[in-house]
């Protein structure tokens, strides 16, 4: 898929006070989540909707469109 994120999701979870150990702890997402997250990878839209209440944004503030 031609998407790619704008901004290192786990960096702005962390300074929403979400750290790793606080997501694994209250099973807000997997470790392979996170790892998608860190290597660029696709996820769900249940879980991109999960960080948009987190991150309290819109989708588009997430992800982009691009040309691949």
């Amino acid at each position: 898929m031609a998407f790619r994120y704008k901004l290192d999701v786990v960096q702005a979870l962390k300074d929403k006070g979400f750290s790793t150990y606080r997501i694994r702890k209250e099973k807000l997402f997997s470790e392979s989540t996170l790892q998608a997250f860190r290597e660029n990878q696709t996820v769900s839209w249940e879980t991109l909707e999960q960080v948009c209440r987190i991150l309290q944004c819109q989708p588009g503030d997430l992800v982009e469109f691009y040309e691949a």
